[in-house]
């Protein structure tokens, strides 16, 4: 199953005026935030094994995606759900923004303005990256065994457990295989969607300024920087 996004914000495309007032919205409170150019370094050995992971760009914010077969069951409490999916694709952002079937633009300036609840979207899917999301941008980035394990586990970290120590489904998500999960981190202007994905990866090592990542246009332009473009936009 293919997801063709055109922009994906909750179970639906936006489009038209209420995109444009979204733009406009996110221009002005992230203008200081897309002309930063990082300095790439190198963060694998071509001695040492390695990882590669994605970064899918949906227009509005991003997803991480891990091979299934890379990451360590005792770091994900959730990864259960999915026992056959080769890929798994991870997002994060305000709770109710993420699940809102009308994102409105109070809920955009509730979620912009205000500390609110975050929540995790997991896709689990078997194609190649690029088949599922024929119409992103893609990046893959190359990663030593250790920096990877660090970045599943700081992504692990964000689930918020139960008092069984566990972690339930609350609901199915957007497209595919997905379902929603809660996370215990806080959604504000200065930690967004962009910025949480960010922050990941500079727990891997790599070379990146997570406060400056607060839209997806920087994020990308930083990750071009040192990942490779295996998909352009169309």
């Amino acid at each position: 199953m293919r997801w063709n996004n055109i922009l994906l914000l909750g179970k639906r495309n936006i489009t038209g005026k209420k995109y444009r007032q979204m733009l406009l919205l996110v221009a002005t409170v992230f203008c200081s935030a897309c002309a930063v150019k990082v300095v790439a370094t190198k963060v694998w050995d071509e001695n040492q094994s390695h990882k590669t992971i994605y970064l899918v760009n949906h227009g509005w914010h991003a997803g991480i995606v891990l091979h299934q077969s890379d990451m360590l069951d005792s770091d994900w409490p959730a990864i259960e759900n999915f026992p056959k999916a080769q890929y798994l694709e991870i997002g994060w952002g305000d709770s109710s923004f993420y699940q809102s079937a009308d994102p409105h633009l109070g809920l955009i300036l509730k979620a912009a303005l205000l500390p609110t609840d975050s929540i995790l979207h997991l896709v689990g899917f078997d194609d190649a990256v690029a088949s599922y999301f024929p119409n992103s941008e893609i990046i893959s980035i190359t990663l030593t065994t250790s920096s990877f394990t660090q970045l599943s586990r700081t992504i692990a970290t964000s689930f918020a457990l139960n008092e069984t120590a566990q972690v339930k489904s609350l609901g199915v998500g957007l497209y595919g295989n997905s379902h929603f999960y809660p996370s215990k981190e806080r959604y504000h202007l200065f930690n967004t969607c962009n910025v949480w994905v960010a922050k990941a990866l500079h727990s891997a090592g790599l070379p990146i300024t997570p406060a400056r990542a607060m839209s997806v246009q920087n994020l990308m332009y930083q990750v071009r920087e040192f990942g490779k473009i295996i998909q352009e936009n169309p």
